[in-house]
């Protein structure tokens, strides 16, 4: 898997795209960092021609979320056209407006997973945090189907000070429903630079007895203790602070590309140029692929240097860059990288920091930001394009 991961990134093969399809929802939960109003969403037209791009470019995991994507009437046109074009799909979605002829069409269509977000394993504590009376029912009801249907579900449950408690009640409940569990402990500054939704964040100590929970991260100490062996500078893999923008990118409803969802630098819009053209020529993304872990305050010396992960795209977003521009991207980068809540450990000393990388057996259990995952199995697409 990781021999292919580089080949991807040695090719500059954009094997993974994020694309939201509407930031519309019919639920409004306290800690989404969007904007619901639909300010032009790109047309049904408009979203398959750029699926024909992708397969053209390379890509072979396709995620689409939202917003809600269920909110959009050609939902199935679009997944119809991607499973054509042998895109690996994804789906994230609140299973709210799931009934049995939606899930057996999705079967049907061959979608790869779909991610669904329950808050609590308690009904009043999730519908709260949605504030959508009655969504925790409607979620659950949604999910059986998917599972009855053959249709492998992932729960995601993002935590915050009204849920902190529950995640193990919440994993015990999706195994239930025979659904794969993930804990995600991040909350995200919202797409205006508001930082307000952040109070919503675990503190530290919450955060840390999260991080040391065997039914978790299974041998704590194991997941804790500092690497083996010293930093490999020879494998990009490792020396990249993550795949956005070299392997993976999002593309919003309205046609701008990002390198991450969490990077909030506008590369080029698919709506003004053809995404090949964005993908290879903009400045923006030749910046960001310009920065290395050793751009990061800290990480060149630290001895987590391959194990731990900071994100330059999140560290913008939540500083007083909310909206950088280049050129000077790498410079904002190596001024702020060092700003996340958590020092950087020191010498030989156990990982506390929000960013640490979990072993791939966490990983399936606790979601730290996407911007740490690698893509999973690559399949034909690379093959096809070298």
């Amino acid at each position: 898997m990781r021999e292919m991961g580089a080949k991807a990134l040695r090719l500059g093969i954009p094997l993974s795209v994020h694309l939201d399809l509407t930031y519309r929802c019919n639920e409004r939960c306290v800690h989404c960092y969007l904007d619901h109003d639909d300010h032009g969403e790109m047309t049904l037209a408009e979203i398959t021609a750029l699926l024909d791009q992708l397969a053209e470019a390379g890509v072979f995991f396709l995620i689409l979320s939202g917003g809600e994507i269920f909110l959009r009437p050609d939902l199935f046109t679009i997944v119809e056209h991607a499973r054509k074009l042998s895109f690996s799909v994804k789906l994230k979605t609140n299973a709210v407006m799931i009934r049995r002829t939606k899930a057996e069409r999705l079967a049907a269509l061959g979608v790869d997973s779909v991610q669904v977000s329950v808050y609590s394993h308690r009904a009043e504590v999730h519908d709260s945090i949605t504030k959508l009376p009655g969504s925790f029912r409607r979620t659950v009801e949604g999910i059986r189907l998917l599972r009855e249907n053959g249709i492998r579900v992932s729960i995601a449950n993002v935590l915050m000070k009204g849920n902190a408690g529950d995640h193990r009640d919440v994993r015990a409940f999706a195994a239930s429903l025979g659904a794969d569990c993930t804990v995600d402990p991040t909350i995200t500054p919202m797409m205006d630079g508001s930082r307000s939704v952040l109070d919503l964040n675990i503190d530290a100590q919450a955060l840390r007895d999260l991080m040391r929970d065997p039914t978790l991260v299974g041998d704590v100490d194991a997941y804790c203790a500092p690497p083996a062996g010293p930093l490999a500078d020879q494998d990009a893999l490792e020396t990249l602070p993550c795949s956005a923008g070299h392997t993976a990118c999002y593309i919003s409803p309205y046609g701008d590309v990002y390198p991450c969802v969490q990077f909030p630098l506008p590369c080029g819009n698919v709506r003004r140029a053809p995404f090949q053209e964005i993908w290879r020529d903009s400045p923006q993304f030749k910046d960001v692929r310009s920065i290395t872990v050793h751009d990061l305050n800290g990480c060149s010396t630290c001895v987590h240097g391959g194990s731990c992960s900071r994100c330059p795209g999140a560290r913008v977003h939540g500083g007083r860059h909310a909206r950088p521009v280049t050129p000077g991207l790498r410079e904002i980068v190596r001024a702020h990288g060092g700003g996340f809540a958590q020092p950087a450990p020191e010498e030989g000393s156990r990982c506390t920091a929000r960013s640490c990388r979990p072993s791939r057996v966490a990983r399936r259990r606790i979601e730290i930001p996407g911007f740490l995952a690698e893509p999973g199995a690559l399949k034909l697409r690379i093959a096809a394009i070298s």
